[in-house]
């Protein structure tokens, strides 16, 4: 059963509704309001539905007029048709919609007869597809029909003296007894001896001498002979060959001037690190975080082809200023394949790309060219605003003033940072950490890498170089338990910020994901933050997809922590290919807070969403 179906435009006016056009019951929750901001505002129009709670949504649109028609039902019913209803309304509505009018009440009784049409064309269509369904198994049958009486006729004709034609052989057939059922027996009788010799003569015929034995003196016999043709030495009562004697690594002379400069620049300090050394890095400078952007605004930008280029100047000049008919989707594929294969270049996962191409023409399909105007140009600047909705994050990314009101309320600020192996996650901690310092605030870390060694000791050298305090219990502890007492010792001294660094996993080793998970839901931290590198391509989506999913699966608590936002590292060694920050965030809808630059402290910054658009289209 249809629960609702309302037409609005895409300003977000609502024109028609049915719940309120023909007295139906309300729905629960704001399904319709999910399908917006999570589908319709995040370029996933192209998708086929969408589901919240116990709904299913199905939609389509009117480009030209600016019309959102959705159809929401019963996730358990399979309703066969919603597509065709929502064409019918669509082509319908569109005949008698007019922008300065806002009442549509005449609109219910056309409703209901496509409502009741398309219900009867459902139900006709599930009836042929039975009957189709059932065709298959009656031809069975009468085939199986007529094979059935010529046996019975054959078994006749067997007490005959074998005059009826039957499948078995000739010498059978001259061979005959009075029951014809013995008869059968011997020729299958027959025909398994038959096929037992060919297999045999098969052997005889294609095998060797022997049967099929495998020789093993034969093949040691190739063997040496081969190794005698080569040269080379076998095995039987050879010495091996004496390793060379290994030279010591020395150090390299340039210009035969030895040079006895000190090249190991790390702090003396006990086993246990815990001496504070003369070399403290204290000031390396502002952090680029604090520092603003500027993106060129020239707008030399190179246009998308639209394909081969069939038509003359003449008729190209006439389409540019008479503008063109409603833009049909293979007018649009030429440009947005050269779209998908450049945003794939840029290093963005090919799933992602796709999706996004599809959304542009969901998006442009139905629209109007106005005089002058390119379809490549046009669907440019559509991608161009997609990509700018999808970076720029909606909600509020300052986590300055998170701190600040968790301090007003007297309790520290928690971030854990996450991710998968070897993607800088304890350096890019420190980075955040020297970014709080900058702002006055005080910073306690908490060394939850209790599973890869030397993790501890790492995190225990930027401490000292930053002089901050860190909470640490060793290793093969749990990392949850070690995190509750970080933050409990963090409250006693009055600590603004405790920074987690916990250890990295692969999104599917599931005991890491469940410790990882009981960590999150046992602390409730205030940001969980992804670290991730910007080499990674289709894996990204992979990565997110999966810690998010593992996160909500092994959650202990009905409303699950998910990732909150992206820390994107090692973003200087890949030139132009950006791509990673779309794909990340558009798998996961969290926002880029951070990108990671250099290797020093200062090399942190603030996602340039322009910068980032520009690039990607560049």
């Amino acid at each position: 059963m249809l629960e609702e179906l309302l037409i609005f435009t895409r300003g977000g006016l609502i024109l028609w509704s049915s719940c309120r056009a023909l007295g139906g019951a309300a729905l629960k929750g704001s399904p319709i309001d999910a399908l917006i901001r999570s589908c319709l505002l995040e370029e996933r129009s192209a998708d086929a539905s969408f589901s919240q709670d116990t709904y299913s949504l199905k939609w389509t649109f009117h480009n030209e007029l600016g019309l959102v028609f959705v159809a929401v039902y019963q996730r358990i019913l399979h309703l066969l048709y919603v597509d065709d209803l929502l064409a019918a309304v669509r082509k319908e509505f569109s005949q008698i919609y007019d922008p300065k009018r806002t009442n549509y009440d005449d609109f219910s009784d056309i409703f209901r007869q496509l409502h009741l049409e398309a219900e009867a064309r459902a139900e006709e269509m599930k009836k042929s597809k039975q009957a189709i369904a059932s065709r298959p198994s009656l031809t069975a049958s009468q085939k199986t029909g007529p094979k059935a009486r010529g046996d019975s006729r054959g078994n006749a004709g067997g007490k005959k003296g074998g005059s009826g034609k039957d499948d078995s052989d000739g010498d059978s057939g001259k061979e005959h007894n009075a029951n014809g059922t013995f008869k059968g027996q011997e020729n299958g009788i027959k025909d398994n001896s038959r096929a037992r010799d060919v297999v045999v003569k098969g052997k005889e015929n294609g095998g060797p001498k022997d049967n099929g034995a495998f020789d093993v003196n034969k093949l040691q016999k190739l063997r040496n002979k081969n190794n005698h043709k080569n040269n080379v030495p076998t095995d039987n009562g050879t010495k091996k060959p004496s390793k060379p004697a290994i030279k010591k690594k020395e150090n390299r002379v340039w210009d035969d001037a030895p040079s006895n400069k000190k090249l190991d620049y790390t702090d003396p300090a006990d086993e246990r690190g815990d001496e504070v050394t003369e070399h403290v890095v204290i000031n390396q400078g502002e952090s680029m975080m604090d520092k603003d952007e500027y993106v060129s605004s020239d707008s030399e930008e190179e246009e998308v082809e639209d394909g081969p280029k069939k038509k003359g100047w003449f008729s190209s000049m006439f389409q540019s200023i008479a503008g063109k008919n409603a833009l049909e989707k293979s007018d649009l594929q030429p440009a947005l394949k050269a779209l998908k294969d450049r945003l794939m270049t840029k290093n963005v996962a090919e799933e992602i790309a796709e999706k996004l191409c599809e959304s542009v023409a969901a998006s442009l399909e139905g629209k109007k060219l106005g005089s002058f105007t390119r379809i490549s140009s046009t669907v440019q600047t559509a991608m161009e605003e997609a990509l700018l909705r999808i970076l720029t994050p909606r909600r509020s990314i300052d986590i300055l003033r998170d701190v600040h009101a968790a301090k007003e309320r007297g309790r520290p600020y928690i971030i854990v940072f996450v991710g998968v192996n070897g993607v800088g996650k304890s350096t890019n901690l420190a980075k955040v950490a020297y970014w709080l310092l900058q702002h006055n605030l005080s910073v306690t870390l908490a060394a939850c890498d209790t599973f890869r060694s030397g993790a501890v000791e790492q995190l225990r050298t930027h401490a000292r170089r930053l002089q901050i305090p860190i909470f640490e219990k060793g290793y093969e502890k749990d990392p949850a338990v070690v995190a509750k007492e970080a933050i409990q010792e963090a409250s006693r001294n009055k600590s603004d910020v405790v920074l987690v660094d916990t250890a990295g996993r692969m999104q599917d080793n599931e005991p890491l994901m469940r410790a990882l998970s009981k960590l999150i839901n046992l602390n409730s931290p205030d940001l969980v933050l992804f670290v991730g590198e910007a080499l990674v391509g289709n894996d990204a989506v992979d990565q997110l997809t999966k810690f998010n999913q593992k996160l909500a699966d092994l959650s202990a608590v009905p409303t699950a922590r998910l990732i909150d936002g992206i820390l994107l590292t090692k973003f200087d060694t890949i030139d132009d290919k950006v791509g990673a920050a779309l794909s990340m965030v558009y798998i996961s809808g969290a926002p880029v807070m951070f990108v990671g630059c250099g290797q020093s402290y200062t090399d942190l910054k603030k996602l340039n969403v322009k910068s980032i658009v520009k690039t990607l289209l560049k």
